[in-house]
């Protein structure tokens, strides 16, 4: 099984290397297998990665893009992994620099190649912080400044969405105290199919800066789906402007928040190479 391997601001992924770009695709890329998911992400006994895209190109000249966690689950959308995915249709000429579309389980978003291929801009959709949509459980409600108690602490949140579920703690948490909080909100029993976290510090009112643990990946270097939703606490708090840039361990993204509440997304991508999963892998 061959393999595309990028990263965007640390944050890697492998992109399947199917017929998109002109290989044969392997039975597990119609349906893949979560066991085999997890030994090819593994980061000692596999290729090692944040998680696999799998594209397939659609009529219209739309794409369908499918988003695999570490831990083998299957996320419905991923900020970073977008832009990686459309990094990898640039590197092999199936785009121009026109804007286009993409399907994923999180819902259709439109994407777009700046500055030959060294960023990418990606329109996540609208943020949402009703409870049922995110989903959170108890009466349906926007799920802003709600308190949770984790490990002995009473913690301050919001929840949204962006086509995935986003606690946004209103903490500014290093990475010890967020690797440590982390998977007890992830897994908290509040967040009906568990949820990425955040821990948000607002700078001034065009600068945040968030920890984050992802929902089956762990602690991540920078996330875009987490930028988006952090930032778009932000400013339905009034702490921020409408463009705001998000300050991760792994660098900054360009996020910004309309009126409607649509988010854009602006960030680099970068290639690192190509790489082939040995059957032996798998024994």
């Amino acid at each position: 099984m061959q393999f595309l391997k990028y990263h965007a601001l640390g944050n890697d992924y492998l992109v399947l290397r199917n017929e998109l770009f002109g290989e044969q695709t392997p039975d597990w890329a119609v349906e893949p297998d979560p066991d085999a998911v997890i030994r090819i992400c593994d980061r000692n006994r596999g290729l090692g990665s944040d998680g696999i895209l799998v594209g397939e190109k659609m009529a219209d000249a739309e794409f369908r893009l499918r988003i695999f966690n570490p831990d083998g689950s299957e996320a419905e959308k991923s900020g970073n992994g977008l832009r990686i995915f459309v990094r990898s249709l640039w590197d092999h000429d199936q785009i121009g620099e026109k804007p286009f579309a993409i399907q994923t389980l999180g819902g259709r978003v439109q994407a777009r190649v700046l500055g030959g291929g060294a960023e990418v801009e990606v329109e996540m959709g609208r943020v949402s912080f009703n409870s049922s949509a995110i989903p959170v459980k108890g009466e349906e409600r926007e799920v802003i400044r709600e308190t949770l108690e984790v490990d002995g602490r009473s913690l301050e949140f919001c929840a949204a969405t962006v086509g995935n579920p986003h606690c946004v703690v209103l903490s500014p948490e290093r990475s010890e105290s967020a690797k440590k909080l982390g998977p007890l909100i992830e897994n908290h029993p509040l967040f009906i199919n568990r949820t990425n976290v955040q821990f948000l510090e607002v700078i001034d009112r065009k600068t945040i800066r968030i920890e984050i643990w992802e929902r089956g990946a762990g602690y991540t270097l920078a996330s875009g789906s987490s930028s988006s939703a952090a930032a778009a606490v932000a400013r339905k708090l009034g702490l921020c402007d409408e463009q705001i840039e998000v300050q991760m361990p792994g660098g900054s993204l360009m996020i910004r928040i309309d009126d409607d509440g649509s988010v854009l997304m602006r960030g680099p991508v970068t290639a690192v190479g190509s790489m082939k999963a040995d059957p032996g892998i798998f024994e």
